[in-house]
């Protein structure tokens, strides 16, 4: 049997993490080298000193690869990706295409019936866990597809980029339906922990005594999104990538709000986040985390949009 060859597009902040372990996985079985593409091919510097190979054009990607692994910004970028393949004669049967992004359900199953159509088999498998997660290969797999298919990718997963596999049946809808849901949680955490800490900054209660709060009471989990908001990581430099942007965040809340509306039901954290998201960008630019729903709330605190004292100790 002919190894497993691997493709990766999309080398954002997720991206390019995910993709070094998975070629320095590929480097200790003797397999065939990752080949990986990304519209700013030079984002791919440190993946080709791992002795990943870079490939100009994504169709040249898909055309060498056994499986691709695609982790992009949002479902258009995955629509055109697809469009662009089934636009070419490449021959497609037997080839798996996971994309690991969040992404609307239905782009999921849009996606999965064309590449169906063309012999291939698509994965959809967003994932949970942060950058720092990504690079210690830890994160959670949500993957819906075929049995066969899941179990082809196994190996490349599993105590590679990931430390569980969240089986979510063959309907590729189910996974990301999965990940927004997630993102219910993480995004309403950040609202309430960035009212929480205003609340005891207003109060002269604490910021620090607030955050040891947290952690003691809820984890480690929350008392990270916590020091997200306190050490100044929601406004990183311009120079600095933000951890989960507020740009993603943002089609993530529209994407759960717009669902909820379709079932008939309501995320109020959610559309608070999701206003506070919109006034932290707007006030700041795009060059923000997530957390920084937490400078839009200070603001309307009558506070500094940025925290002073957490940007000079940093």
């Amino acid at each position: 049997m002919q190894p497993e060859t691997i493709g990766w597009y999309g080398l954002g902040s997720m991206g390019i993490k995910m993709a070094l372990n998975l070629q320095r996985h590929l480097t200790a079985k003797g397999m065939p080298p990752l080949r990986y593409s990304n519209r700013t091919l030079s984002k791919g510097e440190e993946l080709q000193k791992a002795g990943a190979i870079p490939e100009s054009e994504f169709e040249g990607l898909v055309n060498q690869s056994s499986i691709v692994f695609t982790m992009i910004t949002d479902d258009q970028v995955l629509d055109n990706l697809v469009n662009k393949v089934l636009q070419t004669d490449i021959n497609l049967q037997g080839k798996i295409w996971i994309d690991t992004s969040t992404v609307h359900p239905e782009t999921c199953h849009r996606c999965f019936n064309k590449l169906t159509e063309r012999g291939a088999t698509f994965v959809a498998s967003p994932v949970f866990g942060a950058s720092p997660v990504a690079a210690e290969g830890k994160l959670i797999f949500a993957m819906a597809g075929t049995v066969s298919a899941i179990d082809r990718l196994r190996p490349f997963i599993i105590d590679v980029m990931g430390r569980k596999i969240i089986d979510m049946g063959e309907d590729v809808r189910k996974s990301s339906l999965l990940k927004i849901s997630g993102n219910i949680f993480v995004l309403g955490f950040q609202e309430l922990i960035a009212e929480a800490q205003v609340f005891a900054e207003k109060s002269e209660l604490g910021t620090a005594q607030m955050e040891e709060f947290i952690g003691s009471m809820f984890g480690p989990v929350l008392q990270s999104y916590s020091k997200r908001m306190t050490s100044g990581a929601y406004a990183p430099p311009l120079d600095v990538l933000p951890g989960f942007s507020a740009a993603l965040a943002t089609k993530d809340c529209k994407h759960a709000l717009s669902m909820a509306q379709d079932n008939g039901t309501r995320l109020n954290t959610l559309e608070a986040a999701l206003g506070h998201l919109k006034a932290a960008r707007e006030y700041a630019g795009e060059s923000l985390d997530s957390s920084s729903m937490y400078g839009a709330i200070r603001l309307e605190a009558g506070l500094p949009f940025w925290n002073e004292s957490s940007r000079q100790s940093n």
